[in-house]
């Protein structure tokens, strides 16, 4: 499956969003890749695309797994952008992310593929696995006492709503919704870009 190796920084200026975690050492978040020129105005079609590239780039999803989640969220009834939203954000990689197990996403993926997350008490290896309500997140006794975990732990403090954390162990108290969605995605525009 390809990857993209190329530098993080520069996916995360051509979105405008520090994707990876960077914080404040992404100086030139305002200035794309290529640097400041005049531009034309974007299409319709070009916003619907940047939506959907920013969010694929924040999850960490290629085009086919991505689409994959898109489809689902059609099959079900209510609103699509937030049956998108809230698939993609009970994702196993991302809840641990969320609960401040990790510092970024890509950490938070590398935590669950190395076996160091149970989620009821099973060790789960899958990132793309979707935690239902009422599940526990833990990770194993191997990796809470390294300093890279201690350190994120202690940043994240504020929890989104629908996750709660006692010590080490999370919770998922209901499922997420568009209300308290902290990135800034626009699923309506993704969900039309596909149709």
């Amino acid at each position: 499956m390809p990857r993209y190796r190329g530098p993080k920084d520069k996916l995360s200026r051509r979105e405008g969003v520090d994707i990876f975690g960077k914080g404040e050492k992404l100086k030139r978040l305002g200035v794309p890749p290529g640097g400041l020129r005049k531009r034309k105005k974007m299409s319709e079609y070009g916003l619907q695309l940047r939506e959907k590239q920013k969010a694929k780039r924040i999850y960490g999803l290629r085009e086919t797994q991505f689409k994959n989640y898109v489809n689902e969220a059609r099959e079900q009834k209510g609103n699509t952008g937030e049956a998108l939203i809230s698939m993609l954000e009970k994702r196993l990689d991302n809840v641990v992310y969320r609960l401040g197990f990790a510092k970024s996403r890509p950490a938070a993926r590398q935590l669950v593929t190395h076996k160091h997350i149970k989620v009821n008490g099973q060790t789960v290896y899958a990132p793309g696995y979707i935690v239902k309500k009422g599940e526990t997140i833990q990770p194993d006794d191997t990796i809470t006492n390294t300093p890279n975990f201690k350190e994120a732990l202690e940043e994240r403090k504020d929890l989104v709503p629908w996750l709660e954390r006692q010590g080490t162990v999370g919770r998922v108290k209901d499922d997420p919704s568009l209300e308290n969605y902290p990135e800034q995605v626009e699923p309506l525009r993704i969900i039309e870009f596909y149709y």
